[in-house]
């Protein structure tokens, strides 16, 4: 699971990492990034959008933040997102909360070697209640991997930088991109 994450990186280190374009966007580095929150996406064509965070569904009662990465393919809300509408959610850390004894302590979790980190993200559009359209992003989740498996079952998929373009490319056969959609091998730095 991802229910939260944080972006503490500028306009420029983005700019940077991404390679993007011109960037009318502004941005702002964010220490946490909740749920429903509107924040930076990675589209193809390395073009940086601002879309909020979870699917709205009329049969669930909260937002659909996360996606399985081993039902994708098959499930009806996110199927045809990944199909046809992936993006990459640029992150300099996620959190998760490990249940020590009765406690739940909050991790601060990064990527080793990767300052700013691509999570999976599938978009989808939607109409407000004034009918106004807008996007809404979910982030992929898969296993976790042995070091996160201490804290917690499942795990944002963390893209390898190398694989990035793959990802975001659209025209790519979805069953070539989902074997993308597995644990990270980087060391995990826990806080």
């Amino acid at each position: 699971m991802c229910g939260r994450y944080a972006l503490e990186a500028t306009k420029r280190e983005l700019w940077e990492r991404y390679l993007l374009g011109e960037m009318a966007e502004d941005v702002e580095a964010r220490a946490e990034i909740f749920p429903t929150n509107s924040t930076p996406l990675i589209m193809p064509g390395n073009e940086l959008v601002h879309h909020r965070w979870g699917f709205i569904e009329p049969f669930a009662r909260r937002p659909l933040i996360n996606a399985r990465a081993e039902t994708i393919l098959e499930k009806p809300t996110f199927s045809q997102p990944f199909r046809s509408a992936r993006c990459l959610v640029p992150a300099t850390a996620f959190f998760e909360w490990e249940k020590v004894g009765e406690e739940k302590l909050k991790r601060k979790i990064a990527v080793s070697g990767i300052p700013i980190f691509s999570m999976a993200g599938i978009m989808k559009a939607y109409h407000d209640e004034d009918g106004k359209l807008f996007t809404a992003f979910s982030i992929i989740t898969t296993a976790a991997n042995d070091q996160m498996r201490a804290i917690h079952d499942r795990m944002p998929v963390i893209l390898e930088p190398a694989d990035e373009a793959f990802y975001l490319n659209q025209q790519a056969d979805p069953k070539q991109v989902w074997e993308l959609l597995k644990s990270t091998a980087h060391r995990l730095l826990i806080r």
